[in-house]
């Protein structure tokens, strides 16, 4: 089984920054928009205040507020901004399985997805209506290959859309977008499911999703499914 860390590298291989830029202790990520895990840094054991405060300056000079993720086991760092004011934001779990848990998992016949690239109008209008804009998309684009955009279909019209991306042996889903009309008839059930048989063939033998702590609905989905948690962080932004 990967480990925590394993999810979180491929999370970033199929939800990647435009840019990494290496200041020693600290990893900063600059993107054009695309949401807080291709903005945010991170900073390994040993980071110093002082690197910090030149972090700071470098992400003030890219146009980003300061953010950094904080993950599992980064509690120096983690003390280190709020003494500096920053504030948390955006607890996130991270649930994983082995693909076959999920896989092998029947779902009903008349929800099966199919698998596009590049995304359909359709696709693009469910996003758009659901808040994940041109940003997010462009993340997307320049994500590692395998990957594709699934659409899901409930009573005969599109559902639903999200999409999958196979790192090394890990797929990991993102942006799952199901349309009001379509909640709480099991259409997230049978699109996650058919996300891990899309990436199974495409060479994944794991399989996670990333979920804020407030999803509520997400949360209860994936634990449902038998996916477990395999680690979390949350954010830390410079208030002002």
């Amino acid at each position: 089984m990967p480990d925590y860390l394993s999810y979180l590298d491929a999370s970033e291989a199929t939800w990647a920054p435009e840019e990494k830029i290496d200041l020693g202790h600290v990893t900063l990520r600059r993107s054009n928009g695309g949401g807080k895990r291709v903005t945010a840094a991170t900073a390994s054991a040993g980071v110093t205040d002082e690197e910090i405060a030149v972090a700071e300056t470098r992400m003030y000079d890219l146009g980003q507020t300061p953010l950094f993720q904080i993950r599992d086991g980064d509690g120096d760092l983690d003390n280190l901004l709020a003494a500096r004011g920053y504030g948390v934001v955006d607890p996130t779990h991270v649930y994983a399985c082995d693909i076959a848990v999920l896989a092998e998992m029947d779902h009903d016949v008349e929800q099966s997805c199919l698998a596009v690239w590049e995304p359909l109008a359709i696709q693009l209008e469910f996003w758009r209506d659901g808040g994940i804009g041109a940003d997010r998309i462009a993340v997307m684009e320049r994500a590692v290959e395998p990957k594709t955009a699934l659409i899901g279909r409930h009573e005969n019209s599109p559902g639903g859309t999200c999409f999958v991306a196979v790192s090394k042996d890990i797929g990991v889903m993102h942006a799952l977008e199901v349309i009001p009309a379509s909640r709480r008839a099991g259409m997230g059930r049978a699109m996650t499911i058919q996300a891990a048989q899309w990436s199974q063939k495409n060479g994944a033998s794991h399989f996670c999703v990333l979920c804020t702590e407030a999803n509520t609905a997400a949360n209860a989905l994936y634990t449902g499914l038998g996916m477990e948690r395999a680690g979390g962080h949350h954010y830390r932004i410079k208030e002002s």
